[in-house]
């Protein structure tokens, strides 16, 4: 059983965002009233009320009485406790979505906090239930299991639990440690996020947050991208020693809980949360690491030499091809191109995206104040996902509409699944996303009216997989070597900047050359800080959308419907289940050889340009 949630959305920090223009039509905001219509709502106070007394019943009626339930009993018990999960996830979903709508309100942040503290000691008297299921002898449980196919349907939940059983601590401890979260790491994630969100970089006399910022690293002049990025570098070197001490808190945090519960390695925790194998991680990773120089370090040659640079600078990394259009994509182009990519795959696939588009399930547009980057947030099993965007009108911010849209459209169909089943590891969240931006991808390839846009199309997309897979990777990598070096004691600023700097040449590759202050850009990554190691997710992702893909052009027949049941199967199968129907297996070293060939034999279709 998954521990009770407070599902608090995380921003995601689009590093690759472009900035845009004015014009971009009417930009549509969330509607929350389908959680709560306001933090005082009579709705919110009986829940909260309903959620203090269901915590303390379950407690009475359970501790110490597991292993004498009958399996009728049993699935009463995780009944209860699924709509625990689902009441507390309603209201910090509600919490968390408001306030990241404007994370500069203190108000926002109190509420936030409020919830989060009320919603901590009410069901840190639940932190038996995994520890006491844990005990259960397992020929009994596999009779529970026998017995009623309506608690089998939970089997996939007891494994992951179950997974942990040499992990967990003692009743005390484990209470202690749950009592105690939302002033550790829960207290340094909230520290981090209204830090960067207070954050001014002066950018030519011009004072912009952050996401603005980020997003000249785009721009098509290169002297805004160079002022952007040595506007980021001074605001974080000057800040430096905060991010280090954020990070080098919670990852102390980390080894600690991780020494006490023996976990082998600093991202065992992960993997086993993701219901992934340790090898099937090493094998991505050493598949992508020595692909480096076939991909990375051959497009980047390839891109100096279109910029007519002999050395490409950080702030080149992210520029647009001479030859991009610069046009404004205002929002219902963008609804419309990637509706359109949609439902030429399957019109039901397009009919399940737009009550987004009308229903007030996205926040679009760029405020003071609101979280920067994008995210799709589940929220519960019967209400809807939220998708949040910065829109600012370029192509890649068409393809993130097209990407956050795939993450809310797996969880729509993922939601019959109920609570506790409908949560997919982070390994397989992003398959449906990953899946929406090649649709939408290959829509505008095949509509390319030039041989000019045809590379622009190709090139973009190439980067986004490079950010998506070789970027991640190294990501993983600095974490790795991050939480390694933590072990032997407090990291300076300076050690830290150097594990960040060792990653990336080795992944971007001889033709770069890096400015002072780029050692410090490890600093805004959130991932870092809310979710550690969970990088290596997104070329999971890549990897395998690339290898479903090529089995979709190769044998079109039946797929969509072998794909639905995919997305509707939420976490309640293993990736080995998910992928036999489609004939891959992400546990043969080869399968990741086959997604990193497609991003290969694009990079070959441009060189095959030039001549």
């Amino acid at each position: 059983m998954k521990e009770v949630s407070m599902r608090i959305p995380r921003p995601v920090h689009d590093v690759t965002a472009p900035s845009g223009g004015k014009d971009l039509g009417s930009l549509p905001e969330w509607n929350l009233a389908d959680l709560y219509t306001a933090p005082d709502a009579a709705e919110l106070k009986r829940d909260m009320d309903w959620l203090e007394e269901a915590c303390a019943s379950f407690a009475t009626d359970y501790e110490g009485k597991l292993a004498g339930l009958d399996a009728g009993q049993m699935l009463e018990c995780i009944l209860r406790y699924e709509r625990i999960d689902s009441v507390t996830g309603r209201i910090m979903s509600y919490a968390g979505l408001r306030y990241y709508q404007n994370t500069s309100d203190a108000e926002r942040a109190k509420f936030m906090s409020d919830c989060q503290d009320r919603i901590t000691a009410f069901t840190t008297p639940l932190v038996f239930f995994s520890l006491e299921f844990n005990k259960l002898e397992d020929a009994h449980l596999e009779r529970m299991l026998d017995e009623n196919a309506d608690l089998a349907r939970y089997r996939p939940v007891f494994d992951r639990m179950r997974a942990m059983k040499p992990y967990q601590l003692s009743d005390e401890l484990e209470k202690f440690l749950h009592d105690q979260s939302t002033v550790g790491a829960a207290a340094w994630n909230r520290l981090f996020d209204e830090h960067m969100a207070r954050l001014e970089f002066d950018v030519d006399g011009e004072t912009l947050g952050l996401e603005a910022t980020l997003n000249l690293l785009s721009d098509h002049d290169r002297d805004r991208r160079e002022a952007g990025a040595r506007a980021l570098a001074r605001v974080f070197t000057d800040d430096i020693s905060v991010f280090a001490r954020i990070h080098n808190t919670l990852v102390k945090e980390k080894e600690i809980e991780d020494r006490w519960r023996g976990l082998e390695t600093p991202q065992m925790g992960r993997h086993l949360s993701n219901h992934v194998e340790p090898e099937v991680v090493e094998a991505l990773r050493n598949a992508v690491v020595a692909a480096y120089p076939k991909l990375s370090h051959r497009y980047y040659a390839l891109k100096a030499k279109w910029l007519g640079l002999d050395k490409l600078q950080v702030w080149d990394r992210n520029a647009p091809l001479p030859t991009e259009d610069r046009k404004t994509i205002n929002w219902d182009t963008a609804r419309d191109t990637v509706l359109s990519a949609y439902g030429e795959f399957d019109p039901r696939m397009a009919d399940l995206a737009k009550p987004f588009f009308e229903d007030g399930w996205i926040d679009a547009g760029v405020k003071p104040g609101k979280a920067p980057g994008a995210f799709a947030h589940p929220t519960v099993t019967d209400v809807h996902p939220y998708v949040m965007l910065n829109y600012l009108g370029k192509q890649r911010d068409v393809m993130t509409l097209a990407h956050e849209l795939g993450h809310g459209v797996h969880q729509v169909l993922a939601a019959d699944q109920g609570e506790l089943l409908a949560s997919t590891p982070l390994t397989l969240a992003e398959t449906a996303s990953v899946f929406g931006e090649m649709l939408t991808f290959r829509r505008l390839l095949d509509r390319a009216a030039t041989k000019a846009e045809r590379k622009t199309l190709l090139a973009g997309k190439v980067e986004d997989m490079i950010n998506t897979v070789v970027r991640q990777i190294a990501f993983y990598d600095f974490e790795c070597k991050l939480h390694a070096a933590r072990r032997n004691g407090e990291l300076t600023p300076d050690d830290i900047n150097a594990l960040w700097m060792s990653v990336q040449a080795e992944s971007l590759g001889p033709v770069f050359e890096y400015m002072d202050g780029y050692e410090t850009f490890w600093s805004y990554v959130p991932h870092f800080v809310h979710t550690p190691f969970y990088v290596y997710a997104y070329a999971f992702g890549d990897g395998l959308v690339n290898a479903l893909y090529a089995v979709y052009e190769s044998d079109a027949e039946g797929f969509q419907d072998k794909y639905f049941e995919m997305l509707k199967a939420g976490g309640s199968k293993h990736h080995k289940a998910l992928l036999e129907p489609f004939g891959l297996d992400a546990s043969d070293p080869a399968f990741w050889d086959k997604g990193l060939q497609m991003i290969s034999g694009m990079i070959d279709e441009l060189e095959a340009m030039e001549d």
